[in-house]
Parts: C-alpha cells; sequence; structure tokens
C-alpha cells in the first residue's frame, strides 16, 4: 500500500490542479487504466486537485478536465502529458486544446508539462517491465495488469510445428 502523502501548499501559491492527459482510446478498459494510474497519483500527490483527461476519442476530454479543476478552486491549472516522447501532440494539439479550455476562464494560468522523454527513473520502468514479462512467460509470475486476461505476453517461436 503507497504511503499517503499529506497535502501541503505555502500560503500565497495559487491553487494548483494538475490533468493528467492520454491520448484517449476506442478501448474503455485503456480509458479507464488511465483513470486508475491518475487516482493513485491524485492519492500520493501534494496537488489538491487532480483531474483524468484523454486528448481525443474519449471523456473526460482536456476541456472538461480544466473545468473540474476551476469549479474545485485551481487558479493555476498544469496539464501533464502521460505521453512518453514529445510529438505533434505535445508540441500542437495539447497546447492549443488546453488553450481552448482557458479561455473560458480568464485569470487562471496554465501551462503544458513535458512528457515523460528521457527522464532516469524510465530506464528503471524498462527493467521492471521487462523483467515481469519475462517471469510470466517462464510462468513465475501472473500477467500484468496490461495483460491480463490476454494471453499476450507469450513467448512465441516462428517456424515451428
Amino acid at each position: 500500500m503507497p504511503e499517503h502523502r499529506p497535502l501541503h501548499r505555502r500560503d500565497g501559491e495559487p491553487t494548483t490542479g494538475v490533468v493528467v492527459v492520454d491520448h484517449g482510446s476506442r478501448r474503455a478498459e485503456s480509458n479507464r487504466m488511465l483513470e486508475q494510474l491518475v487516482a493513485r497519483f491524485a492519492d500520493r500527490s501534494p496537488y489538491p486537485i487532480v483531474e483524468p483527461a484523454h486528448m481525443e476519442l474519449a471523456e473526460p476530454s482536456i476541456a472538461t478536465a480544466f473545468d473540474r479543476c476551476v469549479a474545485r478552486g485551481a487558479r493555476r491549472v498544469v496539464v501533464l502529458p502521460y505521453f512518453l516522447l514529445p510529438g505533434r501532440h505535445w508540441t500542437d494539439d495539447i497546447p492549443e486544446l488546453t488553450r481552448r479550455a482557458a479561455r473560458r476562464h480568464p485569470g487562471v494560468a496554465y501551462l503544458v508539462a513535458a512528457p515523460i522523454g528521457l527522464h532516469p527513473l524510465m530506464l528503471e520502468v524498462l527493467a521492471a517491465r521487462l523483467q515481469h514479462c519475462l517471469a510470466h512467460a517462464a510462468g513465475e509470475a501472473p500477467e500484468c495488469e496490461s495483460c491480463a486476461g490476454t494471453g499476450r505476453c507469450t513467448l512465441r517461436v516462428e517456424g515451428e510445428a
């Protein structure tokens, strides 16, 4: 069970809302995974307001999540892309969708944060995923949350009968 960290805010700081945004999917299971991630992040985050959003294909949208942050008291909103690498969505789409959402809330500051990119902890994430998948393929671990019930994480050899 992750340790719950209390929420702290220095006097005079605007209340910050955080919108964690992914691409969005037609698969409800994928969208639910973001909601689960955001709930866990909110539980451990020092920010009092955290909302999930999907860039497209599903609700809540960036606009909906931005509105929710402001309704909960945010005077500053940080849109945090749950994307691995910078690309068109980070340079163009998410900033434009955020700009449109912010126009409905004059006086509320906003920022589109960087994607995960080359963050050093990603090396640990990659190593942990690799280790777990190999352990699962060897019958030593259950399927992970991404593969649960799919049978996808299996060693295969082409050309064998």
